[in-house]
Parts: C-alpha cells; sequence; structure tokens
C-alpha cells in the first residue's frame, strides 16, 4: 500500500506534461467539442465519438505518441449514474501523468475513483502490478489531497485484510494488524487470550474452541478521555466452516471475508485516528476461527454470554452473532455516545439487497438521517432495515434465554439484528451493519474481492460531528 500521505497513483505537484484528459457528458458535450484543439476535435469526429458513458478515446499527438484523451460520464444528477466511473481511467489509461482539462462532474469523487481502482491485490505474484504500469493524476484544483490519501489508506487496509487468505491470516495476524495502527497513532492495546478470554469472553470462546488457532478479543483505545465515546465494533471470524452445521463447499469459497466486519472497524480507526477527531475512539474486535472438530461447539449447546444471558445453539454457522454479542456487552458497559458495529452477518441482507448494497439497523431517526445524507454525498451506499421488535419471539429457546437462530426462514437480517439488540442497553446510540465487504465483479473503482463499505460515509459523518 502506497504512504497515505503520498498515493503512488496521484501526481506529486503540478506535473508540467500531464497529459490532457476532457471529461465528455451528453450535456456538455456540443460545447467541449467547440473547445477541443482542431486535431483532437478532428479526430473524434473521424473516431465517431459520442458520450456514452465509460466510453474513452484516445488522442494522437503529432509524433504518433498519446496526447491526451476524451472520457465520457454519465450527466450531472442522473440518477443511474456510476459516480465512481472515472476508476476505470487507472487500467484504461497509458502510462504517465494525467489531468483533467474539463472537469468531471464530481471533482473529488472522479479522483477518488482514479486511485480505488488502481488497486491490485498481488503479493502473492511474481509480476506485480505497480511494476508493469505508472499512471497517476494530477489532482484537481481544490481537492484536499490529504484526506483524500486518508481515505485511499483505509479502503486499500480493508481489502488487503480481507483479500489475504486464511492460511495466512488467522486471529493472531488479525490481532497484529491492530496492534500496528495502534502503535502508528500511540493508541492504547490490549489482547485478551487464554483463561481470561473463557471467563470473560464464553461466546467467543465457544465458537473458537474447535479451531487450533486460539481465539482472542482485541482491544484499541484512542484519544482524550475527556471527548465523546465512539466505539467500533468489528466480526472477526477468519475463515468460516460453518461448524459442525457444516457449509457446503461452493458457500464455504469466500469465507475468508467473513473477516470483512473486523477489516472496516481498522479502516475507519485510521481515518479517525489520523485525522484527529476529538473523540475518544475504541475499537473492539473478536478474532475467531470456525472449524470443524472434535472439541468444536455443537447444535443444542447452552452456552452463558458475558452479559449473563444464556444462549441455545440453534445452528454452529450463525456465529458471528455470538462473538459480537460479548464484544457488544463489554462495550455498552461504558454506555458510549455512539456504538457502532460491522459484520458480514448474514445471507437474508444479502438476498434481500445484494452484494452493494449493506443493510443498516438504528432506532436513532437522526443517526439515520445523518448516515443517508453522507452515504449518499459519497457514492458509498447503504439501506436502512427496521429493528422490528415483534420478530423477537421468533428467537425464543424453550430451554435458554435465547436461540442464537431463528425458528423460521423469515427476515434473517432483522432477526439477527435483534439477537443482538439484546446486548446493548446503555449507548445512546447504536448502529449495526450487515455487509458483504466483496465484489463479485470488476466495476469501476471496485477491483473484483474485497472491499470497504460504509467507512467513507461514517468517516464523513465523524468528521461533521467531532472535528
Amino acid at each position: 500500500m502506497a504512504s497515505p500521505l503520498n498515493p503512488a497513483c496521484f501526481a506529486s505537484g503540478s506535473a508540467r506534461d500531464a497529459k490532457p484528459i476532457w471529461c465528455a457528458h451528453a450535456d456538455n458535450w456540443r460545447a467541449l467539442r467547440e473547445t477541443l484543439p482542431a486535431s483532437a476535435r478532428a479526430f473524434a469526429e473521424a473516431a465517431g465519438f459520442e458520450p456514452e458513458a465509460g466510453r474513452l478515446l484516445l488522442l494522437p499527438g503529432k509524433d504518433g505518441t498519446v496526447a491526451g484523451a476524451l472520457f465520457a460520464f454519465d450527466p450531472p444528477g442522473k440518477p443511474a449514474a456510476d459516480r465512481l466511473l472515472a476508476g476505470k481511467l487507472a487500467t484504461a489509461l497509458p502510462a504517465g501523468d494525467w489531468r483533467f482539462a474539463a472537469p468531471p462532474p464530481e471533482p473529488r469523487l472522479a479522483a477518488l475513483a482514479f486511485a480505488l481502482g488502481g488497486y491490485r491485490f498481488d503479493r502473492y505474484r511474481a509480476k506485480k502490478s505497480a511494476a508493469k504500469k505508472a499512471t497517476r493524476l494530477e489532482l484537481p484544483a481544490g481537492v484536499d489531497g490529504k484526506e483524500l490519501a486518508r481515505v485511499i489508506a483505509a479502503v486499500f487496509l480493508v481489502r488487503d485484510l480481507v483479500n489475504m487468505p486464511a492460511n495466512e491470516r488467522g486471529p493472531t495476524e488479525i490481532a497484529e494488524a491492530a496492534r500496528k495502527l495502534a502503535a502508528a497513532y500511540g493508541a492504547k492495546f490490549k489482547v485478551t487470550a487464554g483463561a481470561a478470554l473463557a471467563k470473560n469472553f464464553p461466546l467467543v470462546r465457544a465458537v473458537g474452541q474447535g479451531s487450533a488457532r486460539a481465539p482472542r478479543v482485541v482491544d484499541l483505545l484512542w484519544g482524550s478521555p475527556k471527548h465523546p465515546k465512539v466505539t467500533l465494533v468489528g466480526k472477526g471470524v477468519c475463515f468460516d466452516t460453518g461448524g459442525l452445521d457444516i457449509k457446503p463447499d461452493t458457500a464455504m469459497q469466500l469465507m475468508k471475508k467473513d473477516v470483512g466486519g473486523a477489516a472496516q472497524a481498522l479502516g475507519l480507526a485510521s481515518m479517525i485516528m489520523d485525522a484527529k477527531l476529538k473523540v475518544r475512539l475504541r475499537v473492539v474486535i473478536p478474532a475467531v476461527e470456525n472449524s470443524v472438530s472434535g472439541t468444536a461447539y455443537r447444535p443444542g449447546d447452552v452456552f452463558k454470554s458475558r452479559k449473563g444471558i444464556s444462549v441455545e445453539i440453534g445452528n454452529t454457522d450463525a456465529e458471528g452473532r455470538l462473538i459480537l454479542a460479548d464484544a457488544l456487552a463489554l462495550v455498552d458497559e461504558d454506555a458510549p455516545e455512539l456504538l457502532i458495529d460491522f459484520a458480514t452477518l448474514t445471507g437474508a441482507a444479502r438476498v434481500a439487497l445484494g452484494p452493494d448494497l449493506p443493510a443498516a439497523f438504528t432506532e436513532d431517526e437522526k443517526l439515520a438521517a445523518e448516515l443517508m445524507r453522507h452515504a449518499t454525498a459519497e457514492a458509498d451506499p447503504v439501506w436502512r432495515l427496521p429493528l422490528w421488535r415483534p420478530y423477537a419471539a421468533m428467537l425464543d429457546s424453550k430451554i435458554a434465554d435465547v436461540n442464537n437462530i431463528s425458528g423460521s426462514s423469515f427476515a434473517g437480517a432483522i432477526t439477527a439484528a435483534l439477537f443482538l439488540a439484546r446486548f446493548v442497553e446503555r449507548a445512546k446510540a447504536w448502529l449495526h451493519f450487515d455487509l458483504y465487504a466483496w465484489n463479485p465483479k470488476e466495476k469501476p473503482g471496485r477491483p473484483e474481492g474485497g472491499e470497504a463499505q460504509t467507512i467513507r460515509a461514517l468517516y464523513a459523518l465523524l468528521a461533521e460531528r467531532y472535528a
């Protein structure tokens, strides 16, 4: 990952030799065409260029080299517009320095998309992507490069953590990633494992007891105690077999991404600390591997949670809510002003909303409105689902206080959120995200693989509140 203060995708300073990119769309094409150099205008006409979103036309120079480019965006305000379309330029343009000669509809998002589109997870390849091509963009006027770099670094951190194979990224490695982040910003850091884990986080221990890689709970603390408490919790299931309720092979192939919630929490934390927001930040990550073995927990087992609520295990593949329950109970004891948790939690949320649209749950109307406003502004979409309290009865158990799954096939994302809600009482506001953390196919600015979801919108929200 490039240095957060100097992303390799951006030209440093004013690149005098940067080639121009003229940004066209249906609303400006007629006027823009008249401002092009005569040779560029003639070539565009000969090539039959029309401003169809995503179309790129390289313009030749007198000596046979590339002199510039035409790139088509969606018109501003078009409902179906891909606002990260400029991410296509990172891989489509030839190597060299480039600049926007005619500004794109949203210059900051275009620069961000360009950077995000250049990401490649190639640490296991003999040939590195960066060595093949160096395509850089001059930052558009008025765009805060340091702020943009902070966001880019966080997204790349999330993608790297999710993309890593599980054999090299278990509970120990997640803890180490959090420790490095804490050290970089002078945060306090501790890990709970072994006998202390069994005593204080019984549900985390239960889920992780079937793996040879011991579970642990990571706890990071940063900022002045005088500032408002903002707490992040991330589901850190490093690999999920489903346990004894084992997944089919096709469902298990992507289960390295079940660490996606923890990755989001660390990515957002990195932005908060780097920006020095006026908050007392706490990050808690329960890190486990849900494995199949003779010591794995079983369907029908009953465990008492940290909060004292007894939980019957209806399905060992509903492990994420169990480890989050103990973590949420811990941080709720602190009565934070804002508690946010992230989890790749339910298939039901994906059935309802697909891979691109995380589900958000909160009963705080003001917070929900702020979230949706920033999600729209940042092109970082979310969709609110209801915490429909009557569905809590679906989690009733005949032998314990609650079952970890519903007895119904309906409303799976809602019942999972309602299970977690039992462990949050003192937080002034709680926001739960059920997300996918993965791009199933490549799109501009979003390579196939691990993805940061919701954290750009949340950072904008927190920066507005606490800067």
